[in-house]
């Protein structure tokens, strides 16, 4: 079997033919046991299913072997004396019924769905489809396999040493929303070589970065093997986010050292996770199981579609010919059937036990919990979230949901099982309404500050499982946010149509940079502001890359196919005064505890007759059934006593309108510990209270009681 992992055509011209046995039913995809690879592929809808050897480059076929085994709807085989390194592709014989949503089509040289790398590069050339591009109703019967991607037989043997997660409580977690390529691509400290990739996130000048700030888990962006769409190719523009997934295996070579080593690839992204592991950070993964990267009808064929379409992909009943496309990229991943569902539960395991990965964020998650019907509703008992919450491996990391997709009943915001935590966008837009002169009342500004219990408590959820964000990927930047009131996406290529237009914004009465004085001291403000609100609010915080630096798109809010100085952060122009104050709030986070993320508030007395969160005026009296209703007056206090807790009360302080307004302060000596006029958000006022203390437009103090023990 080593001629065929020959990269020579002419040997391999020569070789002798393998032989299969029928193998194994288990696991699925090619796995090397020391003398031979066995092969396992779902096809519940297939007639047959070959195994197509290539030579080591993946340019010459070499063998076609029929897999003999077919143990219930897996079609498997053993090559005896075959070796890692060993480059295949699969050939799906079946009916092509596309109205009984069937397209099988062996012309087509298929990719293994659980592939662990990915041998070539896509190419959008007409072979890629499977029905005739002129005439949709046909099949195209010219023979891909020059072009098609083909899997690798991997065995990795990588030593982690003394890895160890750091198992960091949800209610202490603060995450970093981050691309590996965008972070690194222009630090000036990360050698040249390294920027854009695994590595360059695992180099100490990064590292040292996220130690600053005190975030204790990564979120990166995708980092599965992605394709790019056609349209964008045909712009010379690329899907940089890598939400278009076709190898839910296989760590993206584009962001490697070594794109052309696959081995070396996945032992970079190991190497990266053992580096933050080191330095006490997770890393959670932000993964694609919605969709894939073979789209609608008018798609090509890659691997589910070829293999079994009516089971990878949900189908309208009245018209199998079309996807449901509850995702908006196409079609729809069908997890309610238990081998696709297998599918996912694999790659999920896989990352955790073989990468070591801490958890992931499930883009449109509404999808996994979809059941049957006409509504295809949601379900939380779903079969995709109990195999979560057994498996001995998944139910000890992370689980994050994009709680929403596109289909009916789509919105989900607080609707997951208990344990997974949801992107919060109810606290991204009333925090934007409120601090940004959008209409938001003072009672939706306390309800996102004490983790939109409205949302989660009469449901039985953690105030952690809040995952709370004012700017995600996905929109403007924080500094975009203040400087501008309209997208500008014209560089994305569809006349700045994409990309939403209630982005809740203020420009401070420019659009675009400006250097007015007043124009930039009010954004910046305003930045701090809202910035220590998403940090300190009770509920897991989320940072996007970049925000606590200045990052600016240039007001494009939809920036996923700008690969390049628009999407990368500009170290060179990094605000450092601001980077000091988001260490400095997340330090108080930390060691002030401003909100208890471990219960909830009842606002209710002890015996003593202290409140555990009492609610101010700007007169320091009680606010009113009637003050939390107003849109008009934007000052309130939140008084944190905390009954039993060892710190000594906090005060928070708030005046988010455009004038300047003061505070009659409680009885008491105060300090402050924050105040986001500042540029580091140093407080330097302290005195006694029952004293009206200013507190300047568009601003946030936060005041500690006498005997506070805050180290910063």
């Amino acid at each position: 079997m080593e001629s065929l992992l020959s990269a020579d055509p002419e040997s391999e011209a020569h070789a002798p033919i393998p032989t299969l046995t029928s193998g194994r039913p288990w696991p699925m995809g090619a796995h090397w046991d020391g003398s031979g690879i066995n092969f396992a592929v779902f096809s519940a809808n297939a007639q047959a299913i070959d195994l197509c050897l290539f030579d080591a480059a993946g340019a010459h076929e070499v063998a076609r072997l029929r897999l003999p085994g077919h143990s219930g709807d897996v079609w498997h085989g053993r090559l005896e004396g075959a070796s890692p390194g060993l480059v295949y592709g699969l050939r799906a014989h079946g009916p092509w019924r596309p109205d009984k949503g069937h397209r099988f089509n062996p012309t087509k040289l298929l990719l293994d769905p659980h592939a662990r790398e990915v041998v070539g590069t896509f190419t959008w050339v007409d072979a890629q489809f499977a029905a005739d591009r002129a005439h949709p109703k046909q099949m195209d019967t010219h023979d891909n396999a020059a072009v098609a991607l083909k899997a690798r037989v991997t065995h990795d043997t990588y030593d982690w040493g003394s890895d160890r997660a750091p198992l960091t409580a949800l209610a202490d977690t603060v995450l970093y929303e981050m691309h590996v390529k965008g972070f690194s691509k222009q630090n000036p400290k990360v050698p040249e070589a390294l920027r854009g990739t695994y590595a360059g996130l695992a180099h100490d000048a990064s590292i040292a970065h996220l130690k600053r700030l005190g975030v204790t888990a990564v979120n990166l962006l995708p980092v599965h093997q992605h394709v790019d769409e056609e349209r964008l190719v045909a712009m010379r523009l690329t899907n940089y986010w890598g939400y278009n997934t076709i190898a839910f295996f296989a760590p993206d070579p584009r962001l490697s050292c070594t794109p052309l080593d696959g081995a070396a690839t996945r032992d970079e992204f190991r190497t990266m996770v053992r580096a933050l592991h080191a330095a006490g950070i997770e890393v959670i993964l932000d993964v694609v199981f919605n969709h894939s990267a073979e789209g609608d009808a008018t798609g090509p064929m890659i691997s589910l579609k070829g293999l079994d379409n009516a089971s990878y992909y949900r189908l309208p009943p009245e018209a199998r010919h079309e996807y449901v496309n509850d995702t908006g990229c196409g079609n729809t991943i069908d997890l309610r059937h238990p081998r696709v569902l297998q599918w996912v539960m694999d790659s999920l395991r896989y990352w955790v036990t073989e990468m070591h990965v801490d958890g992931y964020r499930f883009d449109l998650a509404t999808v996994l919990g979809r059941g049957y019907g006409d509504d295809r509703g949601f379900d939380r008992r779903a079969a995709f979230f109990a195999a979560i919450a057994q498996d001995p491996v998944l139910a000890r990391v992370k689980m994050i949901a994009e709680p929403w997709d596109l289909g009916p009943g789509g919105y989900q915001v607080g609707g997951f099982p208990n344990d997974w935590a949801e992107w919060n966008d109810k606290f991204r837009d009333d925090m934007r309404s409120f601090w940004l002169r959008h209409p938001c009342t003072r009672g939706a500004f306390a309800q996102r500050l004490c983790a939109s219990s409205d949302v989660y408590q009469a449901r039985g959820r953690e105030p952690a499982e809040s995952i709370n964000y004012v700017i995600s990927h996905d929109g403007f930047t924080l500094r975009d946010l203040v400087s501008y009131e309209d997208k500008h996406n014209d560089a994305n290529g569809e006349s700045n149509r994409d990309g939403t237009t209630n982005n809740l914004s203020f420009n401070a009465g420019v659009e675009g940079p400006s250097n007015d004085v007043a124009v930039n001291t009010l954004r910046a403000g305003l930045v701090r502001a809202v910035l220590a609100t998403n940090l300190l609010a009770q509920g897991t915080p989320m940072l996007s890359a970049g925000d606590e630096l200045g990052h600016t798109q240039d007001g494009n809010n939809n920036p996923y196919c700008q690969d390049g100085p628009v999407t990368w952060i500009d170290w060179s122009r990094a605000d450092d005064d601001l980077i000091a104050f988001t260490a400095r709030v997340i330090a108080l986070r930390r060691t002030a505890q401003p909100f208890a993320t471990r219960g909830w508030y009842s606002g209710l007395t002890d015996p003593l007759g202290l409140h555990d969160l009492a609610w101010l005026t700007r007169y320091g009296e009680p606010l009113q059934a009637a003050d939390w209703s107003t849109s008009d007056d934007r000052v309130l206090g939140c008084l944190i006593g905390e009954p039993g807790r060892a710190a000594a009360p906090l005060l928070l302080l708030v005046n988010a309108q455009a004038d300047d307004a003061s505070f009659m302060l409680p009885a008491g000596v105060w300090q402050a510990v924050l105040d986001t006029t500042h540029p580091r958000g140093v407080g330097s006022w302290h005195g006694q209270g029952e004293v009206a203390l200013p507190l300047p437009a568009g601003s946030l103090m936060l005041l500690a009681a006498a005997g506070a023990d805050i180290r910063l």
